[in-house]
């Protein structure tokens, strides 16, 4: 399993009380992508620049679709802007391919069975290898999941997280995800303020 996907199994395996906004779980994923790539030699990050490697198969479909998105031309996409183009509605896209291979399941409520309850991962080796994963502390993992709100948004990782690139990455997660938490804190003040006015508020 790739990072991107244990990160997917994780989220979905969240106690119901907690909250995990979809905006941030994609930014992390297409970082998680990113370090993916990089395992699988299908890119090299310089600088903060994504410069992809001749396009071969990585075994992972959603990887796959990621390689074929790459911009091939220089000056090359920058993992910041890559973060936000490939973010785009990449939560759902894990959860519908989880659910297709199996991995996933939505359980039906009994007086309605037409409405389903929240995709939850089935007992299986991916789901056990995800939270094993999590479970260990791995640092890399641990700030993804931080960023993604899986784990406290305020703990801080003092160990090496494995160079230059894996820095560069994470740093641009964490950033994307502020720049998403200041938009919906700007949309909650206008919508607050709009609704003040509406009613004959000051």
């Amino acid at each position: 399993m790739t990072t991107a996907r244990d990160l997917a199994i994780v989220a979905l395996d969240v106690p119901p009380g907690r909250s995990v906004e979809q905006g941030d779980l994609s930014l992390a994923l297409a970082g998680a992508e990113v370090l993916d790539l990089v395992a699988a030699g299908a890119i090299t990050v310089e600088d903060d620049r994504i410069v992809p490697a001749p396009e071969t198969a990585t075994g992972d479909r959603l990887l796959d679709e990621a390689t074929a998105a790459l911009v091939r031309q220089e000056p090359y996409e920058t993992v910041e802007d890559w973060l936000w183009r490939r973010g785009r509605e990449l939560a759902t896209a894990y959860v519908d391919d989880l659910e297709k291979v199996g991995l996933t399941s939505r359980p039906r409520g009994r007086r309605f069975p037409l409405l389903s309850a929240r995709t939850v991962p089935v007992d299986s080796p991916a789901r056990s290898a995800a939270q094993e994963r999590r479970a260990s502390g791995e640092p890399v993992f641990a700030a993804l999941a931080s960023a993604a709100g899986i784990e406290d948004k305020n703990a801080e990782f003092e160990e090496d997280l494995g160079g230059e690139t894996v820095t560069t990455v994470l740093a641009a997660v964490g950033d994307a995800v502020m720049e998403l938490e200041a938009v919906r804190q700007r949309r909650a003040i206008e919508s607050a303020a709009f609704d003040n006015i509406w009613r004959g508020g000051v």
